[in-house]
């Protein structure tokens, strides 16, 4: 069983920047896609970014794009979301999300067999 453990998060005001962290015990992301969702209240659960951790590729969805910058930590086993710029638009409970696809980006909500325990982040205007 794959366990993630997110950390980061809080309140910002426009325009600042945050990072959030997604840790896992063992070196699972190797073989995994590891994604960033949002859910604002009263909305679906939406796509933000992944990487692919073999090869690091990335994939981003266009409301993000240019200001939000996935990467992976390899020492750590962790991945990163650093989010600039942020606009109260991006106020949300951030999750993060392994799936089991290699080097493959999967943006599918379905496609993500383990989850984070979510984290908020707040953008006041």
């Amino acid at each position: 069983q794959v366990q993630l453990v997110q950390s980061g998060g809080g309140l910002v005001q426009t325009g600042g920047s945050l990072r959030l962290s997604c840790a896992t015990s063992i070196n699972t992301f190797s073989r995994h896609a590891v994604g960033w969702f949002r859910q604002a209240p009263g909305k679906e659960r939406e796509f933000v970014a992944a990487i692919a951790w073999s090869g690091g590729l990335t994939d981003y969805a266009d409301s993000v794009k240019g200001r939000f910058t996935i990467s992976g930590d390899s020492p750590n086993n962790s991945v990163h979301l650093q989010m600039h710029n942020l606009q109260p638009e991006d106020t949300a409970l951030y999750y993060c999300a392994a799936a089991k696809t290699g080097s493959r980006l999967v943006r599918p909500i379905s496609a993500y067999q383990y989850w984070g325990q979510g984290t908020q982040v707040t953008v006041s205007s």
